[in-house]
């Protein structure tokens, strides 16, 4: 019975990476077996110095390998259950390295190095067990490389990603077809609510909708709506304010094309507290998120102020020696608001020069940047938070930022997942992509990819040709 199930359930050896990238994978291989090196445990403490996120999941690490290990220790080389400690996540066994390895390496490989030691190991354990699968798993995209080359089976940790292709993450808008009318707008009924049109549909397409989902027909009478409420086969549509007639212009801006009239209709609605905007540069995040923003805080003084606070990376460490205060720190990363706000600070013909150097400071005195460093334990009410560049953060890092907002407080995510600088971090495991994923259909979110730059034909030509 014993040996059956061994040749069923594999043997996972985990490479350190993978444990200073979360710390919790040990539960996460279900039935499978787990085996950590002693270089695993060399590197692990190698790397628990200091206060950046790789220290602070290698400390954890190590605290939850000594929680497991505890009164185990007669019986580590014969592999111990994780069925109690990962509260039943997990039914295979940890096994630990108990004795020294030494398998005959490729005469190529440095014996020195921390990676071809576990592949040493690794090499050991399939002479060991010849008919178990023993796959290694590892985050360095050079150590898979190297493991396949002789021979090995490695994977990357696949259990971080939300998605696997992100082709598929929700893009919060959906084209109807042209029969689509015909085939669930059959007993429609419509009616006017405090100014608004909405439309309650009846049909196939309507399980499928989430809320807060754009719909949108191009044609001669183009129909652009959002969805509302949604129960079994049935729908409730509401027609979209035009922000790309001048008379709704958002801070004197108007929206230029169909997603950037959606986005809009997000920032501008109380009802909707948490938004992600994704898009490549360009395409009006953070132009749109200011303008709405200015317009609720400033006119409407439905928010207090608007906080911007980004990813400085190097990600999450220390903003170091620049001189001056925290908000002073934070300028060179600002560049991007410093544009927009140029933009959005249009000279007034009756103003002159004075009125527009006064609009300026009434503006900067209601913008604060922050930084995410000293974010935790801070609570936010009735402020307008900005993430940008949301795309390198972690998905632990996104909640720990989210969880800030207390009421009144709208968050809004901007970024482009397309370009990731942290370490570790890939379109399928981003925080950004993360809380996409699981705020869609939320009724207080909403998502919009934006698809079409506007900066100007060069920039367009620029990002078509180079």
């Amino acid at each position: 019975m014993n040996a059956k199930k061994h040749s069923t359930t594999k043997l996972f050896v985990l490479d350190t990476n993978v444990l200073m990238h979360d710390p919790t994978s040990l539960f996460r291989f279900e039935e499978h077996d787990i085996f950590v090196p002693m270089m695993t445990l060399e590197e692990l403490d190698n790397n628990k110095k200091g206060m950046s996120e790789v220290a602070r999941n290698a400390r954890q690490a190590s605290r939850t390998l000594d929680g497991i290990v505890g009164g185990f220790e007669e019986r580590i080389d014969r592999g111990i259950p994780l069925e109690e400690p990962s509260a039943g996540l997990a039914t295979g066994r940890l096994f630990m390295q108990t004795e020294p390895i030494n398998s005959a390496l490729p005469a190529t490989l440095p014996t020195a190095k921390a990676d071809n030691q576990i592949i040493g190991v690794m090499m050991h354990l399939i002479d060991k067990h010849p008919k178990r699968s023993v796959i290694l798993v590892s985050k360095d995209i050079n150590m898979r490389i190297k493991a396949r080359a002789l021979g090995l089976d490695a994977q990357d940790y696949y259990n971080d990603k939300v998605l696997e292709d992100t082709d598929l993450l929700y893009t919060g808008t959906r084209e109807l077809t042209a029969d689509f009318w015909d085939v669930n707008g059959k007993d429609m009924e419509s009616w006017k609510q405090e100014g608004r049109t909405l439309y309650r549909i009846k049909g196939p397409l309507c399980p499928d909708l989430l809320i807060n989902e754009f719909l949108w027909q191009d044609g001669e009478r183009p129909f652009h709506s959002i969805v509302r409420e949604r129960s079994g086969r049935s729908a409730v549509l509401e027609l979209l304010k035009d922000y790309s007639h001048q008379k709704n212009n958002v801070w004197g801006i108007t929206a230029r094309n169909r997603e950037q009239n959606f986005a809009l209709n997000l920032l501008m609605d109380p009802e909707v507290d948490f938004i992600t905007l994704l898009g490549q540069a360009g395409t009006g995040k953070t132009l749109l998120t200011l303008a709405a923003g200015l317009t609720q805080t400033l006119e409407s003084k439905l928010y207090s102020e608007i906080i911007i606070t980004r990813v400085t990376v190097p990600v999450g460490e220390d903003i170091g020696f620049l001189p001056g205060t925290e908000e002073e720190k934070m300028t060179p990363w600002m560049g991007a608001l410093e544009d927009n706000l140029d933009v959005l600070n249009k000279p007034t013909e009756d103003g002159g020069e004075w009125g527009r150097a006064a609009t300026r400071d009434l503006i900067r005195s209601r913008i604060k940047v922050k930084s995410l460093n000293f974010m935790r334990g801070r609570t936010f009410i009735n402020k307008y938070l900005i993430i940008d560049e949301a795309q390198n953060l972690t998905p632990k890092q996104m909640k720990t930022l989210i969880t800030r907002a207390g009421p009144g407080t709208k968050v809004v995510c901007l970024g482009n997942i397309a370009q990731i600088d942290t370490p570790y971090l890939t379109e399928g495991s981003s925080g950004l992509t993360y809380v996409v994923d699981r705020f869609k259909g939320w009724s207080h979110s909403g998502h919009v990819t934006l698809m079409r730059g506007e900066r100007s034909r060069l920039a367009d030509h620029a990002a078509e040709v180079l």
